[in-house]
This record gives C-alpha cells, structure tokens and sequence, in this order.
C-alpha cells in the first residue's frame, strides 16, 4: 500500500548520510544530524524545527515497530532551491491500516499516534510504501523558503 503527496521530484541529491537506526540512542543522532544539516543550508527555524521533529518522529518509530531499521540524509538541489530528503527504511511489521494510520490519533505502539499524520503536515512531500509483514519505507522532503 502507498500513499503519497509531492510538489515536485526533479532533483539532484549533493550528499547523502546514513545512520543506522538499531538502538533508542540513534534517534538522536538522526535528529541532531538533521538539525545541523538544516543550520548549515540555512533553513529558517521554523523549517529546522519542522525537519527535525518529522526526523525525531520518524526514528522512533523505526525503533518502536522495528527496533532496526536505516535512515538516510540528503541534500537536494532543484535548480536554485535546496533541500533536505529523509528516508527512513525498516523490515518490521508493516501497517495493516495506512489510512487509519495516517488520520491521526491511531498508534498501536502506546503513544499520541500523531507522528504520520503530524509529519505529513510538517514537509513538503511525503510518501509512504508500507506491506504488512514487510516493513515500512518513508520519504520526506522539506524544501528551503527563498525570500
């Protein structure tokens, strides 16, 4: 099952980083790369908060459906903008109902259940390739406001 929202997928990706996430203290380097990374290509603070909370997010839920799983840090280019992707990976049980899922207010890891929803609201593109059984695939995107 997929699901996706998107304004754009014609880019150049400039680096990549990739951290493994297969313990609770992953989450933070995931986010603190995140966080550093948005500094650096100069995102305003709101779009910083925004990408690393959708990063926080995002990791822990690799951890807590998972317990493993990759994520993968990009910069984007697409003519004069800059981007930053995330990928987050996991082999774990899938989500069985992806609508419900993305509604908000569903978790069945004991929590707000707010990440999907609440990060799909976050970025500029979203996309979701989840199988029951076989894991889960998330990518977002979140592109630098020029002013």
């Amino acid at each position: 099952m997929e699901a996706s929202s998107s304004t754009s997928s014609h880019y150049n990706v400039t680096a990549t980083w990739e951290i493994r996430i297969d313990k609770e203290a992953d989450i933070v380097a995931v986010r603190q790369q995140v966080r550093e990374l948005a500094k650096e290509h100069r995102f305003d603070q709101f779009a910083v908060a925004a990408l690393t909370t959708a990063a926080s997010e995002l990791s822990r839920n690799v951890w807590a459906h998972a317990q493993r799983g990759l994520a993968r840090i990009t910069v984007l280019q697409n003519g004069n903008r800059v981007g930053l992707g995330l990928e987050f990976v996991d082999h774990g049980p899938g989500i069985a109902d992806l609508d419900r899922a993305l509604a908000g207010g569903f978790s069945t890891a004991k929590s707000l259940g707010l990440g999907l929803s609440g990060t799909k609201r976050l970025v500029d593109e979203f996309s979701i390739d989840t199988e029951p059984g076989r894991g889960t695939k998330v990518v977002i995107r979140k592109w630098k406001k020029e002013f």
